[in-house]
């Protein structure tokens, strides 16, 4: 039996297998990088996709409530003064004028003081950092710009030459959220879908953070899975409780540990200008506990907004009662990358065997697991490899399987344990007798004899289990 090492889990672990095993690599590494942009390597593009179809198939696809969008990354510049990120999606920023260091003015005070600091002015952040003699934690220097608003959105000019007008100002979205609300007439009017109902959208994300890092945490361009669910006014509470117990149902399924995750409710005092409750989930990461989702109650504000903005009647009315009214919402908000960073963290494991030996093995779900099952002669000796190619040429039709003749036996179960294979299958001389099969199962290391036939239905099992 295998038992752990006793080593804490570290983000440096999880960055180092991540990119040895193809799940991430550092962005345009040959230049030398650039700061917190990564590719998903062929592993991680796989373990991405199926987070990505299991979360569409649990809430759309299972769900007769629901439906999906794909809106642009670009929509028109008015959609972002009404949403108020215009005016409002900004941090408090601070230069240090020595070593060039850009920190958040909130998050330098707080720590350096021990104190909240949500709601003060760029002014009187300012004065508290002169007050206090504030050190740069990068170089020690106390010399300051001034603190001031520094706002998250990438701004783009549409025209086909160089350009500085207004009128050709463009934003990269820095949520998803809005073009659901932009689509909401749209919806209604092709898809017969009525109150209570919502429109999910799974797509990528851009904000400008001041200070981004922890790995996939927070960087500059994201994925996000997202949902408005509409609803009348009345009935808010009764769908906020269902919502979140259907994200913490989420989280068992793609196999966070429970005693990982909390919940964390906003205070009154600091939400958002849109919400009236918001709950976030949290996670234990490597680097301490952070949000991993957001639940929120939107009101019917960004209807309302739009409606002024656009000056478009978006009322909805009750085929059954004829009410007119612009319906609430309930957004609950899921990182794909975030998702992608704690199931890395969560299923990561080293262990010390019987024998004194060590391995690394990802945990993974075989439902997300980004191979399924590899499949491996035993020797790369012809009529082994003869035996091995048509099992494996039948198993890819169903699933992402992996062919691998390359080394030791024992090296590609080692390396198929980093990948979070659940089985290996191995056609070794007595498959050649008798048509049996070696089943050897990831987490155990137990192994099992079956014949060949029987492997759709057990790999069935583990995928189902």
């Amino acid at each position: 039996m295998s038992q752990p090492t006793g080593q804490d889990t570290t983000l440096k672990h999880i960055v180092a297998l991540a990119k040895r095993r193809g799940f991430v690599y550092p962005g345009s590494e040959i230049y030398g990088g650039f700061a917190n942009t990564y590719s998903y390597g062929p592993y991680g593009a796989e373990l991405k996709k199926n987070i990505r179809d299991l979360w569409w198939k649990r809430f759309v696809h299972l769900r007769e409530d629901m439906v999906g969008l794909d809106g642009p990354i670009l929509l028109h510049p008015r959609t972002w003064e009404a949403s108020g990120h215009v005016a409002g999606f900004s941090d408090a920023l601070i230069d240090c004028k020595q070593c060039k260091a850009r920190i958040r003015a909130d998050h330098l005070l707080e720590a350096c003081l021990c104190r909240n600091v949500e709601g003060l002015s760029v002014e009187e952040m300012d004065q508290l950092v002169k007050e206090h003699a504030i050190s740069c934690p990068k170089c020690g220097a106390r010399d300051w710009t001034a603190v001031r608003h520094f706002n998250l959105m990438f701004a783009t000019h549409l025209s086909k030459t160089s350009s500085t007008a207004s009128d050709d100002l463009a934003y990269l979205r820095p949520e998803t959220a809005q073009a659901i609300f932009l689509d909401f007439r749209n919806i209604v009017d092709t898809m017969r879908v009525q109150v209570p109902f919502g429109v999910a959208q799974i797509g990528k994300a851009f904000r400008n953070e001041i200070t981004p890092g922890n790995f996939l945490f927070r960087v500059i361009e994201f994925e996000q899975m997202e949902i408005e669910y509409f609803l009348h006014p009345n009935v808010w509470e009764e769908h906020f409780e269902k919502w979140l117990n259907a994200m913490q149902a989420w989280c068992d399924e793609i196999g966070l540990s429970k005693h990982r995750l909390s919940l964390y409710e906003h205070p009154k005092e600091k939400l958002s200008h849109y919400s009236k409750r918001t709950i976030d989930v949290m996670f234990d990461f490597p680097f301490g506990r952070s949000e991993l989702y957001g639940l929120a109650y939107r009101t019917d504000f960004d209807l309302k907004r739009h409606s002024e903005f656009a000056k478009v009647n978006l009322e909805y009315t009750d085929p059954k009662t004829q009410e007119k009214y612009l319906p609430h919402v309930i957004e609950p908000t899921f990182g794909l990358d975030r998702t992608f960073l704690a199931i890395l963290c969560d299923a990561y494991a080293l262990e010390t065997l019987d024998n004194g030996d060590t391995r690394t093995v990802l945990r993974l779900s075989p439902k997300i697991a980004p191979v399924k099952a590899a499949v491996f002669p035993l020797m790369k000796k012809e009529p082994l490899v003869a035996k091995a190619r048509p099992i494996f040429e039948q198993l890819r039709q169903r699933w992402a399987i992996d062919y691998d003749d390359s080394g030791a036996i024992g090296k590609r179960y080692r390396r198929h344990d980093e990948i979070g294979t659940p089985l290996c299958i191995t056609i070794d001389f007595q498959t050649l007798e008798d048509d049996t099969v070696t089943i050897r199962h990831r987490d155990s290391m137990q192994q099992e004899r079956i014949a060949s036939s029987m492997l759709i239905p057990k790999i069935l099992e583990a995928l189902t289990s």
